[in-house]
């Protein structure tokens, strides 16, 4: 009769002593193992310590910048829960359970380590958990508490943009139909979802409306191209004067600076510099800009120094190759990934296009945008930063003419780009001619690359950007 009263508890008591000689071993084993937990119908939740992941590169730590929830709130499978930076790149950490966030483990700025606890999701129980998670006893919930929070547990598939869109209107993923592929959900998704709620007449989605070009007729009068407007004008800011000396620690992309300049100096540097003759491609590319706005890309003149760059390391695979630490092999890239060094907020970063050799001028442009829009926003991926095999570095647009620039390991060669100058030349016949000139600075691993190489290379890339037209005799 007492044990039958036990199992018929909603809720788990301790036996007084009293009763225990009527059970036997195996009742007094039951009894010992059901009071830790409490059996109570309102509430069946377990909760699960949601542990970093390892993201890879050898990443140990990592800072939280961003958190998308907070304690309280419900997330399904794949929801964001906050963005980290390590000193490779931005990461955003999605929830790999359906259910409620009850503790933060960290504030922002706060340095987070792989494997120790991020947060703790309480989840339904009945749905049973990782094994190698850690499962600690809930406390009760009541009945309307546990209501209010209900989870629909079906998995939402979206970008980072897209839900912190939704979490800025606190809409609830698991309740807005994606129309994406596999029931993705797009960011038209949410503002029909936020125009239904709120009544708003929202416009038609421009993506799938194609602008053509205004005749010559409609466009608008060009602005005077005044050299002087141009300059950019040194933002003032107050300075703080205190009296006292500050220490930082040295975090994220400085950090990886260290690392990676600390291992560049074990390599021996040969330098090169050469001239560039950029007037006809200056003409090109005045000729292509209104074409690639229309495909709403930005064209630039570094595609076009990416792609001269890949032509010649088809001719000199040497330049887009690696040494290993014993220096006793060399590993010659099938992938042309060239590194476009970017100066951001965060510091040096050096994202790389994939697959130079098979991307036209065009796609390059089209990526390179893709890079610099996630790059300023600090978004690019470990993915856009690891895997180069060559650099190229744009020092021009800040600035200067000539440069120094070291090698980022494993690779073996970078070159940096001064900014296009208009000076006078003169042509074959001795007449002054005014040209657009830009200085190039090499920089070679000179353990496997001898100079006589690296001028061959310089020259083979120098003669597809004075004479753009000769690069479609090798375009594949």
């Amino acid at each position: 009769v007492c044990i039958h009263r036990v199992r018929s508890c909603s809720s788990i008591r301790f036996i007084k002593s009293k009763y225990v000689c009527v059970f036997d071993k195996s009742a007094l084993k039951f009894s010992q193992q059901q009071r830790l937990f409490r059996t109570s119908a309102v509430s069946c939740g377990q909760i699960v310590q949601f542990k970093l992941s390892d993201i890879g590169e050898g990443i140990t730590e990592v800072t939280v910048k961003e958190w998308y929830i907070k304690e309280g709130d419900s997330v399904s499978q794949f929801d964001s829960i906050c963005e980290v930076q390590s000193d490779k790149a931005s990461v955003t950490i999605t929830s790999r359970y359906d259910g409620i966030i009850r503790k933060l483990h960290y504030n922002l700025d706060e340095i987070a380590y792989v494997g120790k606890p991020l947060v703790d999701i309480e989840i339904d129980a009945s749905k049973g958990v990782a094994p190698e998670e850690d499962v600690v006893e809930t406390p009760p919930m009541s009945h309307e508490e546990h209501t209010h929070q209900e989870i629909k547990g079906h998995k939402t598939l979206a970008t980072p943009a897209v839900r912190r869109l939704a979490m800025e209107n606190n809409i609830k993923l698991s309740e807005v139909v994606g129309t994406g592929k596999d029931n993705r959900i797009l960011k038209e998704d949410i503002l029909n979802y936020l125009a239904k709620q709120t009544g708003a007449i929202l416009p038609p989605s421009p993506k799938a409306e194609i602008i053509p070009p205004l005749p010559k007729s409609e466009t608008m009068p060009a602005a005077p191209k005044d050299k002087a407007r141009k300059i950019p004008v040194p933002v003032s800011r107050p300075i703080v004067f205190s009296g006292k000396d500050k220490t930082e620690p040295i975090t994220g992309f400085h950090k990886a600076m260290v690392k990676t300049m600390s291992a560049a100096l074990k390599i021996p540097h040969f330098g090169y510099c050469d001239e560039i003759d950029l007037t006809q491609l200056v003409q090109l590319r005045e000729e292509l800009k209104p074409l690639a706005q229309t495909r709403g890309v930005k064209l630039s003149f570094m595609p076009f120094f990416i792609k001269a760059a890949s032509l010649g390391l088809l001719q000199y695979p040497i330049l887009n190759a690696s040494l290993d630490e014993s220096c006793q092999n060399v590993t010659y890239k099938a992938s042309h990934n060239i590194g476009v060094a970017m100066d951001t907020e965060q510091g040096l970063i050096v994202p790389n296009v994939k697959n130079v050799q098979v991307c036209s001028v065009f796609e390059i442009a089209s990526e390179l945008n893709r890079l610099q829009s996630l790059g300023s926003a600090g978004q690019l991926g470990t993915n856009d930063l690891s895997g180069g095999t060559f650099t190229l570095s744009n020092i021009g647009t800040i600035g200067g003419t000539y440069a120094k620039p070291v090698i980022l390991p494993p690779e073996v060669a970078i070159g940096a780009l001064g900014k296009i100058q208009v000076l006078p030349r003169f042509n074959g016949k001795g007449e002054v001619f005014k040209a657009q000139i830009m200085n190039v600075s090499w920089s070679a691993d000179h353990r496997i690359i001898d100079g006589a190489t690296m001028a061959r290379f310089s020259n083979l890339w120098k003669s597809y950007l004075e004479n753009p037209a000769s690069m479609l005799l090798d375009l594949k």
